[in-house]
């Protein structure tokens, strides 16, 4: 039984589970700043960015599965569907499942946020959902799967940032407010990072491969200096806010994320080779989720 069940454990990519939710935890922290916080919204928006996030990742194996971009000579962790131990049609299979969890997801958040009360709202958080459904397979599913033009990062910084951040404070209070803009462009930048830190330890296999990622479009230096500014342009962002929208010394907490965020730059910047990119990615997903953790509490303290 557990022979079968780590297959699909490693296919879901735990690891990457944290950043999903770093933008809710945010909204949700404002909201409840504002006093407008419902902790159902709150679990129902959790669950569904996970299966989306989920969702992602499957498609994202079956994707670069079947195209033949993962292969013996690629760095990180091994695939499910490269190493054989999940079958293309299993996966696809699975991936229709997917959808249909979060569709089940996506009217109970709507239901517990909106009710009877805001047909259009609910109508355009339905359709949100449908394209974030549409995001996250087309990443590498399709005949032309925007993930292979260099689009990734774009989609990364709307989704993981500012509709994660915006649309969950919405979910709450049904209105925007001007303060969660900047802290949304900021973990947009850092989610951003993530991504390029990926695709820049993929240069080499991407490139043989035809996925014209922006990493790969940018070439390696640039790519590095690329990731560089992502980085500093989210923490010069998130100071800015802090000094914009403060209101007492607890709202400087997530500084402590400039610490392991510098001495990822440093470590970055000193790589060498595809490979010292790939223990990084953990770092900075951690961190970012650490970011967006310390940022909402500051808030709420």
């Amino acid at each position: 039984m557990l022979e079968k069940i780590k297959p699909w454990l490693s296919a879901f990519r735990l690891r990457t589970l944290p950043l999903s939710v770093s933008g809710i935890i945010i909204g949700s922290c404002f909201a409840h700043y504002n006093g407008y916080f419902n902790g159902m919204i709150m679990t129902f928006a959790i669950l569904l960015t996970i299966s989306l996030q989920i969702l992602s990742n499957l498609a994202n194996d079956y994707g670069d599965g079947i195209r033949g971009t993962d292969n013996d000579d690629r760095i990180g962790p091994e695939r499910a569907i490269q190493s054989g131990a999940i079958s293309p049609e299993e996966m696809f299979d699975a991936i229709k499942m997917n959808i249909l969890v979060v569709i089940v997801l996506t009217v109970g958040l709507i239901f517990v946020s909106f009710g009877s009360k805001y047909f259009l709202y609910a109508l355009l958080f339905f359709v949100l959902s449908g394209l974030s459904v549409f995001a996250a397979i087309n990443y590498t599913v399709g005949s032309s799967p925007y993930g292979y033009r260099g689009l990734g990062d774009l989609f990364v910084f709307v989704f993981f940032g500012i509709l994660s951040v915006v649309g969950s404070y919405f979910l709450y209070t049904k209105h925007i407010d001007h303060h969660v803009v900047l802290p949304a462009i900021a973990l947009g930048l850092l989610s951003m990072g993530v991504l390029n830190l990926n695709n820049m330890r993929d240069i080499d296999t991407d490139k043989a491969a035809g996925k014209e990622t922006l990493a790969v479009k940018l070439g390696k230096m640039n790519a590095k200096r690329y990731h560089i500014v992502l980085i500093v342009l989210a923490m010069l962002i998130s100071f800015v806010f802090s000094i914009l929208y403060y209101s007492r010394i607890y709202n400087f907490l997530f500084f402590i994320a400039y610490i392991p965020l510098s001495i990822h730059l440093i470590k970055v910047y000193k790589a060498d080779n595809p490979k010292a990119f790939d223990p990084q990615l953990k770092v900075l997903a951690l961190t970012t989720f650490l970011f967006s953790l310390l940022l909402g509490i500051g808030y709420i303290l």
